[in-house]
């Protein structure tokens, strides 16, 4: 029987893997050899704006190279993202500071690393930034990509009005 406290743990765990969005679906899963390592794509779409859908790339490792290599409850950092309009673009209330906001997290470790996608809005250039890169708690990484949606000469509805 398991005491509360493990319980508490293993669920803490869990949910630490889970993505925020629960929307992201893997549409694409490639062997990379014969250990049985994959490539993942998730299509995730973004939450506050319609008729945008980033495609994330990450790397899902086998129990063979866990064994093999240690490191149990981590994957690499090495991330991909591609965005693309996919509808007619609808922009819900997002943040507009340089900080942005994040709309997609999933789990690369037991605990601690995490895979971010990160919106920005670039008013200047209107366009939206996609920026991917994954979170450590003790170490930061530095790998990171970014996609660019331009909305200059699209059709693009804004809910709250365009931002001034």
């Amino acid at each position: 029987m398991r005491s509360p406290k493990l319980s508490a743990a293993i669920a803490a765990s869990l949910l630490a893997l889970a993505p925020v969005s629960a929307s992201a679906e893997i549409v694409g899963k490639v062997g990379v050899d014969w250990t049985g390592n994959d490539i993942l794509v998730d299509a995730v779409p973004d939450p506050e704006v319609s008729g945008i859908t980033c495609h994330v790339t990450y790397f899902d490792r086998s129990v063979i190279d866990r064994l093999r290599k240690g490191n149990w409850f981590e994957d690499p950092s090495n991330n991909s993202i591609a965005c693309r309009q996919t509808g007619p673009i609808e922009i819900g209330d997002i943040n507009l500071s340089q900080s942005g906001e994040e709309v997609f997290r999933a789990g690369l470790s037991l605990i601690w690393k995490k895979l971010v996608v990160t919106r920005i809005y670039d008013k200047k250039n209107d366009t939206l930034v996609y920026l991917i890169h994954s979170r450590q708690l003790t170490d930061g990484s530095a790998k990171m990509a970014i996609s660019t949606i331009p909305l200059f000469g699209q059709q693009v509805t804004w809910k709250n009005g365009k931002p001034k």
